[in-house]
């Protein structure tokens, strides 16, 4: 199929170079990751993925953790099911 259609966006340079990056050892061009991107739009007829505004509970979760506020460490996956028993 030819491809006639230009898309232009501006985003950070940061971001672009991390996911430049990570597309580079998928083997794909930043191109190919927006047509992917577009298929998969066309594909579900809506994002790929789901698009939730947060609740409350993970609003403040956002804010401790970015504040470095009551963060749980664990050694392995078995310590934080410890740690987490409602999660199992």
């Amino acid at each position: 199929m030819l491809k006639t259609a230009m898309i232009r966006a501006r985003t950070e340079h940061s971001l672009k170079e991390e996911a430049e990056k990570i597309f580079k050892e998928l083997g794909l061009t930043a191109t190919e990751a927006i047509n992917l991107f577009y298929r998969q739009v066309k594909l579900h007829k809506g994002l790929p993925f789901e698009v939730v505004i947060p609740n409350e509970t993970t609003l403040n979760v956002f804010q401790d953790t970015d504040r470095k506020k009551n963060i749980v460490k664990c050694k392995d996956m078995e310590d934080m099911f410890n740690k987490f028993p409602i999660i199992q």
